[in-house]
């Protein structure tokens, strides 16, 4: 027994630490299933909150471990980017405030960090529209890359960021999902579609993408075409194509809203 005791304490040492990142506002009905769920792996948690003005961050504070720091959000890149600068250890583990992680992707992660060997790993992340689990529609598995080292940063174009390592990485894959939580209405999606397609408009423009009349036309077409037919969104059923008519109209929105930005309104 003393033997096994003291391989049970060498096998606890051996283990890498493993920080987690949170960045939220106003995410009162999320922040704290969230943070739950990670739990039995963080060794801190790390919650960003962009000076929310609902319950999140007493709920945030009333875990013990959490360190809650308040950061103007300038932005979904940069916003994370600060999260892994308050991260003491090696390995980090990102989510936002409406995401959690499944019991098999949670012993996936206790697994790998009994000894880290890549400096990325992705998983898939299955969306929850309006109570549905959507596994179709261009959603699922809809691959991240949430658990990496130090080497790691934010890139990409706001608000679709990505974790960008450098050059002969080795990523992993994990089983199991990351459960985000989207959208408890079809109101609080289109919402967010006004919000995003306004943000990804304006870096879109500003990298050089350019519309016209005809791919304002026929882009949401294609997209919806895509999505609902060739990525099997009928089989979601009505919020399938719920889902697939509202990405199309995203799609729409954007060149719109960058045709204006060409013409200078």
């Amino acid at each position: 027994m003393k033997y096994a005791g003291q391989q049970f304490l060498c096998f606890l040492c051996t283990m890498q630490k493993l920080s987690v990142s949170i960045i939220a506002f106003n995410e009162e009905s999320n922040i704290g299933r969230c943070i739950e769920s990670v739990l039995p792996i963080a060794d801190e948690i790390i919650v960003i909150d962009s000076y929310s003005s609902d319950r999140t961050v007493a709920i945030s504070n009333s875990f013990p471990g959490v360190t809650l720091v308040e950061n103007a959000f300038a932005g979904y890149i940069e916003q994370k980017n600060f999260a892994i600068s308050r991260c003491r250890n090696e390995y980090i583990l990102s989510l936002d405030a409406d995401e959690a992680l499944s019991p098999e992707l949670l012993q996936s992660i206790k697994q790998a960090g009994e000894n880290f060997i890549s400096d990325g790993y992705t998983m898939s992340r299955l969306t929850n529209y309006c109570g549905k689990w959507i596994r179709h529609c261009g959603w699922y598995p809809d691959v991240k890359m949430r658990l990496f080292n130090r080497k790691a940063v934010w890139g990409g174009i706001n608000p679709h960021d990505k974790i960008i390592l450098p050059a002969g990485s080795k990523i992993s894959r994990l089983k199991g999902d990351i459960l985000h939580y989207s959208y408890n209405t079809i109101n609080d999606h289109i919402n967010q579609i006004r919000h995003f397609t306004e943000i990804g408009a304006q870096e879109a423009y500003k990298n050089g993408v350019r519309s016209s009349f005809l791919k304002i036309i026929y882009k949401p077409k294609v997209k919806f075409i895509r999505d609902f037919i060739f990525k099997l969104g009928f089989l979601d059923g009505f919020y399938g194509y719920v889902v697939c008519y509202s990405s199309a109209f995203a799609t729409f929105l954007k060149y719109v809203r960058i045709r204006m930005l060409q013409k200078g309104k």
